[in-house]
């Protein structure tokens, strides 16, 4: 089988990329027939960002301090660890922004969409769901979009729901939310728009993070899970993500 090998900027993960190429060779993303990502949960968005046009399916090993898109770190027995891993399909989120002067920003999200405050001042939020208002204005620090694979990230964080991983929905969550004071979010069906407009952008400045990528003084952002093809995630069958996510939920620490 032949294998990439990508690592994070640290001297852990650039070392152990060099002996996993020394043990197994190595060929280019383009040529491989599974890219070997080494680092934590961060340097794996930029893996699957970076290589998703490729349709190669991507194997991570645990070299950084969050690792769980990862599996655990092991020289030993690649070959048959990836022959036998278990694969997750991951569908990114698209998100379309218009910023404040009009310009439109376009960027993808496996974990989440998220909309914070710039300010000392609270954001206030107009929440549609394919093009129905459902709240005229949500006072807040801020609001996520999150896809299952990235509900136990920022949106447990801030009390989202942990998703099932073949669920097919997504998790609509506030930040702090003021008004509506009982309002804590929704469970959408996967293939629901959502449209978020900031009200009074000048006076309250709202910023846009799609995983990594931020557009700042947004004025509607609108978010939809991708019609396009699924990234593949390869998981050790003894710690898969679905049993992450299951046990992400009994969670003691």
């Amino acid at each position: 089988m032949a294998y990439s090998f990508v690592a994070s900027d640290t001297s852990i993960a650039q070392q152990a990329r060099k002996k996993l190429v020394e043990r197994y060779g190595e060929v280019s993303p383009e040529q491989a027939e599974a890219i070997v990502a080494l680092g934590g949960d961060g340097f794996m968005l930029r893996t699957l960002h970076a290589y998703r046009s490729l349709g190669v399916p991507v194997y991570g090993m645990k070299l950084g301090r969050v690792g769980f898109l990862m599996n655990k770190h092991r020289i030993d027995d690649l070959p048959r660890r990836i022959e036998r891993a278990h694969t997750a399909s991951l569908f990114p989120l698209e998100m379309q922004v218009t910023d404040a002067s009009g310009h439109m920003h376009e960027a993808l999200a496996f974990n989440e969409v998220s909309l914070l405050r710039q300010s000392n001042q609270a954001a206030h939020l107009e929440v549609k769901l394919n093009e129905a208002v459902k709240l005229e204005s949500l006072v807040c620090d801020g609001i996520l979009v999150s896809t299952p694979a990235g509900s136990t990230a920022y949106n447990l964080s801030a009390h989202g729901p942990i998703l099932p991983l073949d669920a097919n929905v997504l998790a609509l969550t506030p930040i702090s939310p003021f008004r509506p004071r009982r309002w804590r979010g929704a469970i959408l069906p996967h293939r629901t728009q959502v449209t978020l407009r900031v009200i009074d952008p000048g006076k309250r400045p709202v910023s846009a993070t799609a995983d990594f990528h931020e557009v700042r003084d947004v004025k509607e952002v609108t978010v939809r899970q991708s019609e396009g093809p699924a990234v593949r995630l390869l998981f050790d069958p003894e710690h898969n993500l679905e049993q992450r996510i299951l046990d992400e939920q009994f969670a003691q620490d």
